[in-house]
């Protein structure tokens, strides 16, 4: 068998171990396909994805379409000489000519159990609906989203405490391991066996918004602990306090009480902030005002001197 010429398309943090483990089992990635460098921070400097900073740091030349529709793009690949195309979180749509070029297949590693969570934000949505585990699928690449036949999978459970933060790192690690296991398999075997997934089963993990972030106090303290982990760290939950609006970067459900206080009263002050909600209390372990730094609620007590009976708002 012809031995695997790799092109790797990822572009954010979430790639990276998988390009490392595989450069560290000795496959040959003959190129990375990175989104372009976008403008940040304050300054708007231009920036390079995470992929294509590992990728300079192994050696390997990078390619920056900004889409992959056109003639120039379809044939600046074509003149490469690869045989397997791997995607982890890319973000552009790859067209059907450009999946067409290797010989053995285009894979993706998703984040997700598929066919549940389909789609841009599968780790937020997981964490989000209250699922009790999630994982990583190795599938083929079809021009439907998601939807190709799967290939290998694994299971792992989601803790109370995760955050979509630490869950991607995670899920990376895991996806890195599994995509190398698949590559091995088809170095020996030549060819991979792979399931239908069942359409009657999908869901979809639609893109996670800013306009989604804002904490409705009406909510259970179950509900509202769930958007905090599935925000942390992109958009952050957020609610507005003393007419500024206020990060809540951490939380968990108190075992407090209250039948009196209002709706997003602080009822308790003691290491956290503990909130009456909807339905039950939430104890407020993490926060930032507007142009601050993330402080831990005992530091925030001493600095900002909130009073019982001070009121989150929407």
């Amino acid at each position: 068998m012809n031995p695997l010429k790799i092109i790797f398309a990822g572009t954010p943090d979430f790639a990276v171990p998988a390009l490392q483990a595989l450069c560290d089992k000795g496959y040959e990635v003959v190129a990375v396909l990175t989104q372009p460098d976008r403008p940040s921070g304050r300054g708007l400097k231009l920036h390079p994805s995470p992929m294509k900073l590992k990728a300079n740091e192994l050696g390997i030349p990078v390619f920056q379409p900004s889409e992959l529709k056109s003639k120039a793009s379809y044939e600046s690949l074509a003149a490469i000489n690869f045989n397997v195309m791997i995607v982890a979180a890319y973000g552009l749509i790859i067209p059907q000519a450009i999946l067409d070029l290797p010989s053995f297949g285009c894979f993706n590693i998703h984040a997700s159990l598929l066919p549940r969570w389909r789609g841009a934000a599968p780790i937020h949505r997981a964490i989000l609906m209250g699922d009790e585990v999630t994982g990583v699928t190795i599938m083929r690449v079809v021009q439907k989203l998601d939807a190709g036949d799967m290939i290998k999978k694994t299971e792992i459970q989601i803790s109370e405490k995760d955050t979509t933060e630490q869950l991607t790192k995670t899920l990376a690690a895991l996806g890195a391991h599994l995509m190398t296991e698949v590559m091995d398999e088809l170095m020996s075997k030549g060819s991979l066996q792979s399931s239908p997934q069942d359409a009657a089963s999908v869901t979809y993990a639609e893109k996670v918004t800013k306009e989604e972030s804002t904490i409705n106090w009406q909510d259970s303290s179950l509900v509202i602990a769930r958007k905090i982990r599935a925000f942390n760290s992109f958009p952050v939950a957020q609610t507005e306090y003393r007419e500024v609006v206020c990060k809540i970067w951490d939380a968990e459900i108190s075992i407090e009480t209250s039948q009196e206080a209002k709706i997003g009263q602080i009822i308790k002050l003691d290491e956290f902030i503990h909130v009456k909600c909807g339905e039950g209390v939430l104890s407020i372990k993490e926060l930032q005002m507007p142009g601050g730094k993330r402080l831990q609620s005992k530091e925030f007590i001493l600095g900002h001197r909130p009073i019982l009976g001070d009121v989150f708002k929407p």
